[in-house]
């Protein structure tokens, strides 16, 4: 108890140093203040991105080395990830949650003061939760990760919004630092889809960022590149490295459809009720991971920028035309249009044979 109550004292003592000598001058410099939150609540934000950070940097990162499941000569295609990181987390994050989200909770009369009273409430329907923060918050947790099995079956469904989403897929490294490699619009649907559904029911600012970090670290942990496994009994509570490695699997040719699995992200519940649920057996060895389409997997020869550029251009493209909206597994041909895997050879996308080489006849 002492313990917490010392941690919890430098916390708020570092939070406040921290609005008073940046969050405030900032806010004052830029005449951002009155379309933000407190700047105590901006710098508490901050803390905990940080806190996420060394976390992974000091946890996570470190048990990559003593345990790994795929073992690496290098690790140099996972630096570009560790800086995806780093930005989202220190940098997009913040800017877009009190320059977007803030001025749009006010303007719908969402819970900005804390009061967990949105459009209509959790507490409102179950008024014992009142009572239990601790249940209401793991309510909350469900609900949340629930919603995000949702979007994350629509990134792979829908070819327009995969175009984006398999920039995160592209990567053949898959590590601790991998769950932010994310193209930003991609990141702007999903936390405009779970920001809404926050003011929907009321979720308080504080509880907001408090899902928002335990799941992002379980979602950390669960892209590392470690043999750890949780058990019989915590595999089906959780989502372990074991269990989302087989969502990140380049497609098996003999089994094209096996990869559309483990979409859940915190509780494998929500793969068991959609019937997306597969568990590795114990001893087969691990999968290599990427994606097959050559298109797709040229974002590992590019920088940080270009990855987002070129993304953007294959939403652009997918978007625009009839194909991009037809739900269904796609490659992209060279003008960057999406194309059904039912007319390709995944066998011979697999040997590395060029697209258009490798089409059906």
């Amino acid at each position: 108890m002492h313990l917490f109550s010392t941690v919890a004292g430098v916390f708020n003592h570092a939070a406040e140093l921290l609005a008073l000598r940046a969050i405030v001058p900032f806010l004052a410099w830029s005449h951002l203040a009155p379309w933000t939150a407190p700047p105590r609540e901006i710098a508490e934000f901050l803390l905990l991105a940080l806190v996420q950070v060394l976390v992974i940097a000091c946890v996570f990162r470190p048990l990559e080395s003593l345990m790994p499941l795929e073992p690496w000569a290098d690790r140099q295609a996972t630096r570009i990830d560790r800086s995806y990181t780093l930005v989202k987390l220190l940098g997009v994050t913040p800017l877009f949650t009190y320059l977007v989200l803030e001025p749009l909770s006010r303007i719908g009369g969402g819970a900005v003061d804390g009061s967990d009273e949105g459009l209509t409430s959790v507490q409102h329907w179950l008024p014992w939760l009142n009572g239990h923060p601790v249940v209401l918050f793991m309510v909350y947790l469900v609900l949340f990760d629930g919603l995000q099995y949702a979007v994350h079956r629509l990134q792979h469904a829908i070819p327009w919004w995969w175009a984006l989403h398999s920039l995160h897929h592209s990567q053949r490294q898959l590590s601790c630092w991998s769950n932010d490699r994310d193209h930003y619009l991609d990141d702007f649907l999903e936390a405009m889809i779970l920001a809404g559904a926050a003011l929907l029911i009321g979720v308080a600012p504080v509880s907001y960022a408090l899902l928002n970090l335990i799941s992002a670290l379980l979602e950390n942990f669960s892209h590392a590149n470690v043999r750890l496994r949780f058990g019989a009994v915590l595999d089906k509570l959780l989502v372990s490295p074991h269990f989302h490695r087989l969502h990140h699997m380049r497609v098996d040719p003999h089994r094209p459809d096996m990869h559309n699995c483990n979409f859940a992200l915190v509780f494998p519940v929500w793969d068991l009720v959609g019937r997306t649920a597969l568990y590795p057996p114990r001893t087969e060895a691990p999968r290599a991971t990427g994606v097959g389409d050559p298109v797709v997997d040229a974002d590992n020869t590019r920088g940080l920028l270009a990855q987002q550029l070129h993304a953007l251009r294959r939403f652009w493209v997918a978007v625009r035309c009839k194909a991009g909206w037809l739900p269904g597994d796609v490659a992209f041909d060279a003008q960057l249009r999406p194309v059904s895997v039912r007319d390709f050879d995944l066998h011979a996308l697999e040997a590395g044979t060029p697209l258009d080489q490798a089409r059906k006849s």
